[in-house]
Parts: structure tokens; sequence; C-alpha cells
């Protein structure tokens, strides 16, 4: 395949991966294509067959595509990575000129004869005279943990807070129907009964078991109610409590909780994704989905199967000139617009 070639299939490939709304079924229908219209599952076990591939050669060629893209997406990270470390360099560099050309704030009477003793905070120019605990003071300042986050252009950039926010105690993220909420936990936490999620329609309390009693990561009040049958929540080990919360209406969120900063929802993306669209959408998704398939194969689409189902009933009936004869659909020109759906 030329370079570039693959993106030739980007507009369709993204359509099924709308409509499926995720990458495992995805993958699904990639595969459960070559299993049902290829020979790629088929295995050359004797010397006349003409069809499939040696055992573990299909396997092979799956893991050589995987590594060549990810090889790809590798080299994409030291890219990036190298051009963040350069603009460090180049913003700590600024910082330092611009030190310099402030210039240090020196003592004009220092005494030239010997060598320049720090100056203390009472002035005595002994280290002896600093107060306890000043040089420890000045060597924990950088360790401040960098502040989160807090416009909403920035908690776009992070799949986690898309559509959403980064707060103190977690990340929240959503769609047109749903909301996905990530609570941070230690890492010694590894296992479901170590959690204490208490989920209701319109309240949350997340905490974590500890020897002397729960500790809350999170707790308050839902800004809209959520349909609990359709809420859940999991545990990744070490990691995060992950809760996928189903809207009971069909609106964005301006916040989780009540008394939290709101965002700007003008700055979010509200496009509503394929699997939020109703059944009726769906079936004309599913329609046009398989005309697709059945145009490429060089096959019916549905408007012209719907018509060669009702020519089939008429094709033998009594007084029909066809009568008797097999029948044959490629005798029909049939236009799209002549069915109704």
């Amino acid at each position: 395949m030329e370079p570039g070639a693959a993106e030739l299939y980007d507009q369709a490939l993204l359509g099924i991966l709308q409509h499926v709304g995720n990458v495992q079924d995805f993958l699904r229908v990639l595969f459960g294509f070559l299993y049902r219209k290829t020979d790629f599952y088929r295995l050359l076990r004797h010397p006349s067959d003409r069809m499939g591939f040696p055992p573990g050669a299909a396997q092979a060629l799956v893991l050589q595509v995987f590594r060549t893209f990810d090889h790809m997406a590798r080299q994409d990270d030291d890219k990036r990575r190298k051009e963040l470390e350069e603009k460090m360099r180049r913003e700590a560099g600024a910082a330092a000129e611009q030190e310099q050309e402030a210039g240090p704030t020196a003592d004009t009477d220092a005494d030239p004869a010997g060598p320049e003793q720090p100056v203390g905070r009472w002035g005595t120019g002994r280290k002896e005279a600093e107060p306890p605990g000043a040089d420890a003071g000045a060597v924990e300042a950088p360790r401040e943990p960098p502040a989160p986050p807090k416009g909403q252009e920035q908690f776009q950039r992070n799949p986690d807070s898309y559509n959403g926010a980064v707060r103190e105690n977690y990340t929240w993220s959503q769609d047109y129907t749903d909301l996905e909420l990530k609570v941070p936990v230690p890492e010694h936490v590894v296992k479901g009964r170590q959690v204490s999620v208490a989920l209701g329609s319109s309240s949350i309390r997340v905490a974590v078991l500890e020897e002397n009693g729960e500790r809350v990561l999170m707790e308050g009040k839902f800004t809209h109610k959520v349909n609990t049958e359709g809420s859940v929540w999991s545990l990744e080990p070490g990691k995060c409590i992950l809760v996928s919360l189903n809207k009971a209406g069909e609106y964005w969120w301006s916040a989780v909780l009540e008394g939290e900063e709101p965002i700007d929802i003008d700055q979010i993306n509200k496009e509503r994704s394929m699997a939020t669209v109703d059944e009726e959408e769906h079936a004309v998704l599913d329609r046009l989905t398989f005309d697709y398939h059945q145009k490429l194969q060089g096959k019916p689409q549905s408007h012209e199967l719907k018509v060669h189902e009702m020519l089939k009933k008429g094709w033998d009936a009594e007084g029909s000139p066809f009568r008797g004869q097999r029948f044959d659909p490629a005798m029909f020109n049939i236009s799209p617009g002549a069915v109704q759906f």
C-alpha cells in the first residue's frame, strides 16, 4: 500500500467506529469481516489447499502491522517529548536571562579581603545567625505540585476531563447521555472490598476502607439526576475508581456536584456521538452501512432487495407473463428514490 493511501478510507472507518461506539467492537467488526468474507482464518493443512494461511501466519501478519504503527506511535511520543524538553529549556534560559538583567541585591560595603559570607536574617554576616529551618524552607518550596489545569481549553486536551473538568479529588468528562468520573485511590487499594461507593439518583459518596475507618474521597449532591440502573462503578487496582453515570435527561452538565465551580458549556464539544442516537436513527444508519457494504461487493442494496421481494410475490401469480421462469433481478433497474422506508 502506498504511503498515505490508508487515509482514503478514514471517513468510512470513522463512520463504523462512531456507530459501534468503542475500539473493541470496532476491531470485532474488522476481524469479523475477515472471518466471514475472506480466507484469513482458514488454515493450509495440505499441499493441495489453495486458500488460507499456514498455521501462525495470520497472527504474525497482524502483529507485524501492529508493530509497524506502534513503532510510528513511539516515534511520535519521542518527538513530542523532545519538543517539550526543548521548550522547557528555552523557557528556563529566558527566565535566567531575566534574573541576570535584574541583577542580585549586593552589599557594596562588604569586606573585599575575604570570601563573602552569607548574610543571615539578623544581618550578622554569619550563617549561624540564620533561624532554624530557614534553609529547609528554601529547599521545600520548589517541591509543591503543579497547579491543576483550570481553563476549559486545557480540560479539552485531556480525555479524562473532555467536556468536563479536573477537580481537587477527581476528574470528570461527559457526552450527551453519560458522565464518567475518575477518583484516584492509594496504591494499596487493589480490591473491591476496600472501596465503598454509595450511588443515588441525586447524590454520591466514594470512600476507601482503612484500618482506622473510612476515608471519604468524594461526596456531594449531583447538580442533576442520574439513572442508577444504568450507572456502574469499577476499580482500577491502585489507580482509581471509575464511575459511569447515565444522565436522567439528555443535556450538558456544567458541574457534577452542587457548590462546585461550573464549566463554560459554550466552550465544550456539543456534537453527539453515534452511540447516543435513537432507535429510528440507528435503523437508518444500519441501512446505510448495509448498503455501503452491499455496493462494495456488487450486491443489491436495501431499496433493491425490497422491490425484489415485492416482485417475487407477483412473478408466479396467475396471469403473470413470467410465470414458470426463474426470477432474474438483473431485469430491473431500481433507483433509491423509488422506495420509501
